[in-house]
């Protein structure tokens, strides 16, 4: 698949998306809304993450993490335009990923330079942004997600996670559920080739189903779709190691090792440096590639 001059040859190598939060709340403390000169701070981060191998940088202006506060889009369009518009301007051939929900923001961020919708709620939350998508020819990422604010737990230390979601069937459930996102993407005109899977590992998942779900990954990929894994320092990986998300390292690139080892065709990591290194590392074994 070619974007712009980039091209994504799936199955040859796991390719890396690097976390650019421009939120004062990220989950994971990485959050650049608290620094001074937030633009320049994205910008140095963004270059940082390039030169450690990031082949997506994806920006986002509204935490997703379990208790999180909704942002409107006037405020989500304040913190991400301008960061794209800078990483656009520096770096213009790098790809850029819109983490977002809300179609007014999508359109702005494409029009900014941006190239993938990464929608977290598979275009079930605005009923627009397929049609914004398919208009603009972009990939769209459709992440699973049964996300419920009234089921949070928190503990001190590790951070928040969803606790009262319950599954029939969990890897059925998840494949009909993201198979129905599928069908609201080919019902607007997106393109078959522009469609991305994500499980949404910690969305609406008890710590043993994020467990399960990354096992059998290899479920998801079955359904044909490039499938991307994000599983950075999240908090199933805090409460099995007991660890805060500063300390989640090991334990994020186990998580990874094991998803490419099952299909994963893309990770979503905030340390490019050393989960690049993971994933290099796992595709000469699984992939037997030596570049």
């Amino acid at each position: 698949m070619q974007i712009g001059k980039f091209t994504f040859n799936w199955g040859s190598r796991t390719y890396i998306m690097g976390i650019l939060n421009v939120t004062p709340d990220s989950f994971s403390g990485d959050g650049l809304i608290t620094n001074a000169d937030v633009i320049q701070s994205a910008t140095l981060q963004a270059s940082g993450m390039l030169d450690s191998g990031a082949d997506i940088l994806d920006i986002g202006g509204e935490s997703t993490r379990p208790g999180s506060q909704v942002v409107t889009a006037d405020e989500e369009l304040e913190r991400v335009i301008p960061v794209i518009h800078s990483i656009h301007k520096k770096f213009p051939d790098v790809l850029i990923s819109i983490d977002t929900y809300k179609a007014q923001v999508a359109e702005e961020a494409i029009k900014s330079g941006a190239h993938i919708v990464n929608d977290v709620w598979g275009l079930r939350a605005d009923s627009n942004l397929a049609n914004i998508v398919a208009k603009y020819n972009t990939p769209v990422i459709l992440m699973h997600n049964r996300s419920n604010p009234a089921s949070v737990e928190v503990r001190e230390n590790l951070g928040n996670a969803y606790i009262g979601s319950e599954y029939d069937d969990l890897i059925e459930d998840v494949k009909r559920e993201l198979l129905n996102s599928v069908s609201i993407a080919k019902n607007a005109g997106i393109k078959e080739n522009a469609i991305w899977l994500d499980p949404g590992i910690g969305f609406g998942k008890k710590r043993e189903h994020n467990l399960e779900l990354i096992n059998r990954l290899d479920e998801i990929k079955k359904l044909g779709y490039p499938v991307l894994l994000g599983t950075s320092r999240k908090s199933f990986i805090g409460f099995t190691l007991d660890l805060p998300p500063e300390e989640r390292i090991e334990g994020t690139a186990s998580t990874i090792a094991i998803g490419i080892a099952r299909g994963a065709d893309i990770i979503r990591v905030h340390d490019v440096k050393e989960m690049a290194r993971v994933a290099k590392m796992t595709d000469a074994i699984v992939r037997n590639h030596e570049k």
